[in-house]
């Protein structure tokens, strides 16, 4: 039997450097800084920060270098150096079913969900839609402060998606015309994806609705202005030929895309609206507190002759 041509057998001459544990120190120090300066913050926006060139022990722009920072962010959260809620994640939430001890108690519980209507006096109604859940995640709290609905397309949105969205503003008796803010990345596709929603949900508003539609990231100025990190753009895809470049919304830091968007959502409310609304609120809910602390009487149905709370 042949002798097989151990020339086959050889290790790769390339080796995977690793990192040692002063520099895996460093780079956990880098992302602990990071999140504590700024949370809650998708591993994406995490990963960005840390391909900082002037970072002590920054990481290649790549799945791998991507891959390294979400693993060292599983064994920060692990080790509890960081807290979970430091982390923003859309891409999976789970289903549940309120029950409650009995009416006080339920009282007591949704009293601390009441909102005041910031918009009852503002000239427009506004939405805020986001390519992917990661974006939607770090924008979620300001949206739920600001009273604004939060749609994360993820990419090109399904018609049903699109349709249902417009119905419930058809159907909200609300004649105001409606701003959507749309955030999204800076490439090939990307630069569609806010061209289709706009048409789609043109498509399926009603006539008499007027849509006002903003990309108010990622576009070409903020790139520039915020130095923000390109990709090459893939060869084979033939999409938007004019786009030289691909920069993923990620890559602009939380706190700034945080910012763009209440400077955009707050320009469209009346003075102190947010102010007024939270004194309106506290007052609210005290009063339902105290409803749900009382101890009502029992009732009499006369219909039925039954004596209820018994």
């Amino acid at each position: 039997m042949p002798i097989k041509d151990k020339s086959f057998y050889r290790a790769g001459t390339l080796k995977r450097i690793r990192r040692t544990d002063a520099q895996l120190e460093q780079l956990d120090a880098q992302i602990i800084a990071v999140l504590r300066e700024d949370h809650p913050q998708s591993v994406r926006h995490v990963f960005y920060r840390m391909t900082d060139p002037r970072l002590s022990e920054p990481v290649e722009k790549s799945d791998k270098g991507y891959r390294h920072v979400q693993d060292r962010c599983v064994k920060l959260r692990r080790a509890g150096r960081v807290p979970y809620n430091w982390f923003a994640d859309l891409s999976r939430r789970g289903y549940f079913v309120s029950t409650f001890a009995d009416a006080s108690d339920f009282v007591n519980r949704m009293a601390g969900l009441y909102r005041a209507d910031l918009w009852q006096h503002a000239d427009t109604r506004c939405e805020v839609w986001a390519e992917s859940r990661s974006i939607a995640s770090v924008l979620l709290n300001d949206c739920k402060e600001l009273a604004v609905d939060l749609f994360p397309c993820g990419g090109f949105s399904s018609l049903s998606f699109i349709h249902e969205a417009a119905e419930s503003i058809n159907n909200s008796g609300d004649d105001r015309p409606l701003q959507v803010l749309y955030i999204g990345d800076y490439d090939a596709a990307g630069v569609l994806i806010d061209v289709s929603l706009q048409r789609e949900l043109r498509e399926h508003l009603r006539p008499d609705i007027e849509l006002r539609f903003e990309r108010i990231g990622i576009n070409a100025g903020q790139i520039e202005q915020y130095d923000l990190p390109t990709k090459p753009r893939k060869e084979s895809d033939k999409r938007s030929l004019h786009i030289d470049f691909s920069v993923e919304a990620e890559s602009m830091p939380a706190k700034i895309l945080r910012r763009i968007l209440r400077d955009k959502v707050e320009a469209l409310l009346p003075e102190n609206a947010l102010a007024v609304a939270k004194v309106a609120e506290q007052s609210e809910r005290a009063h339902l507190a105290y409803m749900a602390s009382m101890h009502l009487p029992p009732f009499y149905d006369e219909d039925e002759e039954v004596c209820h709370g018994e």
